[in-house]
């Protein structure tokens, strides 16, 4: 590998930490309403787990309540059923043709909880991407080792990849500190 691949590679795999860790905020409750709360959720649709924005339409009318609209009426029940055993803590309305999700404001306690696991999941990103710089040195060293470069290339490239991981790991930083923010500010 040359010393361009070993560092595009490392930086796609570090944007790809990043972006799940992302998602994982977005599905974090904050106590405002809003359709990525189920987004990760599956319903037993004809007996596989389905996605459910696949399965219905999902809308906020307001900052305190979800609206999921299935695209067909039977899938209701499972709907219904799929919200109860998550651990969204939310207690669905069925009306017969809509469910209706009214998203409770959050206690002191709650927040300090999830203020607690964004922090464990910005960590967890952050080790994601300190073993992505891992493996792009083993790359770099093996790369040396193969004489495909020179020590002073694997310096080099070895500098740019924890420049790269300081980078990625500011963006979870900045990402766990606004959403702490949010959290803690309602």
């Amino acid at each position: 590998m040359t010393s361009d691949e070993i560092l595009m590679d490392t930086e796609e795999r570090m944007e790809k930490a990043v972006n799940v860790f992302r998602d994982e905020l977005r599905g974090l409750r904050t106590g405002r309403a809003t359709p990525a709360l189920v987004d990760g959720l599956r319903v037993e649709y004809y007996g596989s787990p389905t996605p459910l924005k696949q399965l219905a339409q999902i809308s906020t009318p307001d900052a305190q309540q979800i609206v999921i609209r299935p695209f067909d009426a039977s899938v209701l029940k499972d709907v219904e059923k799929a919200i109860r055993s998550s651990d969204l803590g939310m207690s669905p309305n069925n009306d017969g043709k809509l469910i209706r999700l009214t998203v409770p404001p959050m206690s002191g306690d709650q927040r300090t909880k999830m203020a607690s696991r964004i922090k464990k999941s910005a960590e967890d990103a952050k080790v994601a991407c300190r073993n992505v710089r891992r493996d792009g040195n083993k790359h770099y060293d093996s790369a040396e080792k193969g004489k495909e470069m020179t020590e002073d290339e694997r310096d080099k490239g070895k500098e740019e990849v924890q420049t790269l991981l300081k980078t990625y790991e500011a963006k979870v930083e900045d990402m766990a500190a606004k959403k702490t923010k949010e959290i803690m500010e309602q």
